[in-house]
């Protein structure tokens, strides 16, 4: 009979030793992208006080988290014609860019709210985490081993907490809307410092260089354009969501009769909400590696669709039942989002592996400035009760696209044959 092997044998010790490694590197990384990640959405987060103490309209608003958005597809873009992220050791990259969203952040404290300044400096913290959110999937890659789905996807989780983030400070700061930019700011200047911490995996090497006259094949390559049809429906949804829950919510409670300290309470439903995204990441992470991309993908997106369209019917209602629904789309609405970026990386050539993803990254970054800028327009012609509906249309189309993907015979490439 087979002997079953000794755990206090040297070999055992090693496997066991670079396992525990390697989950130490995994776990300081996510705690330095939660943290860093705070200031992204820190501006929707301090909106109701901007509104109440300087008249700052809802455009605002939409025009603040647009600038962050569209300085990240400007950082995304020189980061990757210019190879920085390879020429960098990736840790000191990262450092950098965090320290450069910490103050570009906290810069909006001595500055005008309505300023053109203020817009500026939201642009210049997009672009730092461009150095980021990229550079921290590509370091958790670095360490995967048949199990990529799940790293990258507890990355996007921790993407996904640190958005969350900031309203979760305002609960603590209360009205001192300055509070809230420091605090957030004080995070990415801790996570950039304890970055230099991390060890960096065996498996990183220099990704493929950019090439623009590789571009097309985002759109011409059958397989490659469903799987970015399929992210682009996913961010049409996803970033107008995590914007507005928390202008929804707030106004949601403030309707209910007799609801005391209403504000805050949406401060901390808003937090729910979208931190309950990382629990839908690693899930998503997990059963995609088993069960699949398309399906997983596919699974999430309509679960996320139905969301948007029936939400608003719950407006003014219990705050307990808007919240538990809320929170069923917080997950669902971020589960599918790292399994499009695996997905394309599988089917692309190695040659332009890094040209695919950045495309994909870049336009589904532009179009978030779409719906981030329409929903204010739509919930002052209807109401927030039909506000969020429209964004299903991006989730349709996606499940439409993956649902056609599946069917490829390219999809096999997909989770190691799982579509």
């Amino acid at each position: 009979m087979r002997r079953a092997p000794d755990p206090t044998a040297p070999q055992a010790q090693g496997r066991t030793g670079a396992s525990a490694g390697k989950w130490r590197a995994i776990a300081l990384l996510t705690a330095c992208c939660v943290m860093a990640l705070s200031v992204w959405f820190s501006s929707a987060a301090i909106l109701p006080i901007l509104k109440r103490d300087f008249g700052l309209s809802a455009g605002w608003g939409a025009l603040a988290t647009s600038a962050v958005a569209l300085g990240f597809v400007a950082g995304t873009l020189t980061s990757a014609v210019l190879g920085l992220a390879d020429r960098l050791d990736p840790r000191r990259f990262f450092m950098s860019c965090c320290l450069g969203a910490a103050a570009a952040n906290a810069g909006m404290v001595w500055t005008d709210p309505a300023g053109v300044a203020t817009l500026g400096l939201r642009a210049a913290t997009g672009a730092a985490m461009a150095g980021v959110y990229p550079v921290g999937m590509k370091m958790a890659s670095a360490w995967a081993d048949g199990d990529r789905g799940v790293l990258v996807g507890i990355l996007v989780g921790a993407v996904t907490l640190g958005s969350a983030m900031p309203h979760l400070i305002g609960v603590f700061a209360l009205d001192d809307w300055r509070a809230t930019l420091l605090a957030s700011s004080a995070l990415a200047l801790l996570a950039g410092l304890a970055i230099n911490a991390h060890r960096i995996g065996p498996g990183h090497v220099s990704a493929p260089r950019f090439k623009a006259a590789y571009a097309l094949a985002a759109f011409t390559h059958p397989p490659l354009r469903l799987a970015n049809l399929g992210y682009f429906g996913h961010m049409w949804e996803l970033y107008a969501m995590w914007s507005w829950m928390g202008a929804f919510l707030a106004a949601s409670f403030a309707a209910v009769p007799g609801m005391e300290d209403a504000q805050r309470l949406a401060k901390l439903a808003t937090f729910a909400t979208v931190g309950a995204g990382a629990v839908g990441c690693l899930m998503g992470g997990l059963f995609a590696d088993r069960l699949g991309r398309t399906a997983i993908t596919s699974a999430a997106m309509a679960v996320s669709g139905a969301c948007a369209l029936s939400i608003g019917f719950l407006f003014g209602a219990d705050p307990v039942l808007l919240t538990g629904l809320c929170i069923v789309w917080g997950i669902a609405v971020v589960a599918d989002s790292a399994q499009f970026s695996a997905s394309v990386m599988e089917l692309s050539d190695p040659q332009y592996a890094g040209t695919m993803v950045t495309v994909q990254t870049s336009i589904g970054f532009l179009l978030t400035i779409v719906t981030i800028q329409l929903t204010p327009l739509i919930v002052a012609a209807v109401g927030w009760r039909y506000g969020f509906a429209y964004l299903a249309a991006g989730p349709a189309i996606g499940i439409a696209a993956m649902l056609r993907l599946r069917g490829l015979p390219e999809a096999h490439r997909l989770a190691g044959g799982r579509r």
